[in-house]
């Protein structure tokens, strides 16, 4: 059976769209090979799913129809012209952050089409959320591919290029955020008297709990938030705190930030 997709990187992000294509049936262990730099990731994805390792990549790169470009984004640069040449025809997705079109459809200047993704870390646990933007408008045939493989990560939302910046700052860097607040939530907690192993168990319940109910809801997460908050209790002595310190201005700061420097990677 010959391989179909090639993976270009075999890292976690790789590791979690292979482990979803498989599960998913949308391709056979034998159909996806990988390879990787030096490092034993891609052995031991092999070893993991049953794909194939190749060292050589140029042969399967010419059966396959699709390749991921998984590697970091400082290995770009260093893919070789005749491996870029070995890709005409196919579809190209890349998961590499800071990374535009013009420079993926630059060096693979004779793939049918060029897709641009951003995903987040909870990817890797399929509960990621991705956004993709293509050099053309994809055919039905690749549109299937696209998903197949995004929704192997999570949630995923076709979007302008234009717009990915503006997605990195949010849901990319985003669960850093979060991370931050957990921290922030425990440390407070320890701080009025408990004790660091409840204070965390605490924090994490708590992000999860509502993050799973705001997804439920149809409600918008101010009127989540107001359901919570009794006038004069605790919950808005808590909020005026956040409100009298500009919680949403340092917020909005943070994300132009992040896509600020999101673009200025871009055009590096």
């Amino acid at each position: 059976m010959s391989i179909r997709i090639v993976f270009i990187g075999a890292g976690r992000m790789a590791s979690a769209i292979v482990q979803g294509l498989l599960e998913e049936e949308h391709y056979l262990p034998e159909e996806i090979a990988c390879t990787c730099g030096d490092d034993p990731s891609g052995p031991e994805l092999a070893e993991q799913t049953g794909i194939q390792f190749v060292k050589d990549i140029f042969k399967v790169v010419r059966k396959a129809e699709t390749i991921v470009l998984a590697c970091k984004p400082q290995q770009f640069n260093e893919i070789d012209s005749a491996l870029a040449e070995a890709a005409h025809g196919k579809l190209v997705l890349s998961i590499l952050a800071g990374t535009p079109i013009s420079r993926l459809s630059g060096k693979f200047i004779n793939a049918r089409n060029v897709v641009r993704t951003m995903p987040n870390t909870p990817g890797q646990i399929g509960a990621g959320v991705t956004a993709f933007a293509a050099q053309q408008p994809l055919s039905p045939k690749d549109q299937d591919i696209v998903e197949n493989i995004l929704s192997s990560l999570g949630n995923y939302h076709e979007v302008e290029e234009t717009d990915l910046d503006a997605v990195t700052a949010l849901s990319g860097s985003g669960p850093a955020y979060v991370f931050e607040f957990a921290a922030a939530l425990r440390e407070a907690g320890i701080n009025c008297g408990l004790n660091e192993a409840l204070a965390h168990s605490l924090a994490i319940d708590t992000l999860l709990g509502a993050a799973m109910l705001l997804a439920d809801s149809d409600d918008r997460p101010e009127a989540l938030r107001d359901a919570v908050t009794s006038p004069g209790g605790t919950t808005a002595a808590a909020l005026k705190v956040f409100s009298d310190n500009d919680l949403r201005g340092i917020v909005d700061k943070a994300l132009a930030a992040a896509k600020a420097r999101s673009l200025e990677l871009a055009n590096q």
